[in-house]
């Protein structure tokens, strides 16, 4: 299950998770967005309990955007103990995010 999450509960969500998180930095106008979507989704599925997933509107959450220096979208970003660890940008394919999850888990 994939979660939204917003500018004003980004910290108590994502920095304080006691479990790793990887967060979709997307926009509904954006195409490419839409296509790496379900497979956030069906990765949500795979890992339950292992890692927490959300999705952040990056027009409805401008401060974390920024601070994160998101310039392009999608972006997928891995979280673990409050840190950024690893991120993508682009549509890629499923393996490249699940390449990106083994590291941390």
């Amino acid at each position: 299950m994939v979660r939204e999450v917003t500018d004003k509960n980004f910290a108590e969500d994502v920095l304080k998770a006691e479990i790793p998180v990887l967060i979709d930095f997307w926009a509904p106008w954006c195409g490419p967005c839409h296509m790496v979507s379900p497979v956030v989704e069906k990765l949500s599925d795979d890992y339950v309990d292992k890692l927490g997933f959300y999705k952040m509107n990056v027009d409805e959450a401008p401060i974390t955007a920024q601070n994160y220096g998101i310039m392009s979208i999608p972006t997928l970003m891995l979280f673990k103990n409050g840190q950024r660890v690893d991120q993508i940008i682009g549509a890629v394919p499923e393996s490249s995010i699940k390449t990106m999850i083994s590291a941390v888990l």
